[in-house]
């Protein structure tokens, strides 16, 4: 069976005449350019623990096969704002699964980016455990059902937002959650 048991996150931009050359910067400022990344889907395995950048890094190999959890988001526009984020929402209860969430928009600033991918992970956690989905204006609304339930345990995030190459060029930005053995 296969279920990770560490998760990390990061992120990164990238710039390049080129679009998928921007791509590739962007995933080597974040670290994980050397691997075959799969995609994959938006739960945080049970038991799963986070842990940092450099921690996660340990013992990878170039070439080797990563699973992640990534959002990206491009632009050649000069000055244009571009964001990307993935959000983490984990239950109490470590033997229940939480839930990943990537988001990547226009006009948004990281911290804006970082809190829509979390409000989005503790919403999509919160229909798992029977509460019905709810927002407030500062999308902490299941954060607060959850602690009077006893249920939350925390929300995380990552994001990278940036400004359009000033000359055209692609900008690039991209976080992930990378999924461990």
């Amino acid at each position: 069976m296969l279920v990770p048991s560490r998760l990390f996150l990061t992120r990164g931009t990238g710039r390049h005449r080129e679009k998928l050359i921007s791509w590739e910067m962007a995933l080597h400022d974040a670290g994980i350019s050397s691997f075959n990344l799969v995609r994959v889907s938006s739960i945080f395995p049970p038991k799963c623990k986070l842990v940092t950048r450099e921690q996660g890094l340990e013992g990878l190999v170039p070439g080797q096969v990563v699973f992640a959890v990534i959002s990206a988001n491009a632009t050649p526009e000069p000055g244009r704002l571009v964001a990307t984020s993935i959000g983490l929402a984990t239950p109490r209860d470590s033997n229940r699964h939480g839930y990943l969430s990537e988001h990547h928009g226009f006009g948004e600033t990281a911290a804006a980016a970082g809190s829509h991918a979390e409000s989005v992970a503790a919403q999509m956690l919160s229909a798992s455990l029977g509460l019905p989905p709810e927002e407030d204006a500062a999308g902490k609304g299941p954060k607060r059902s959850w602690e009077q339930r006893g249920d939350f345990a925390e929300t995380t995030s990552i994001a990278q937002s940036a400004f359009g190459d000033r000359n055209g060029r692609w900008t690039t930005v991209v976080a992930a959650a990378v999924l461990l053995p």
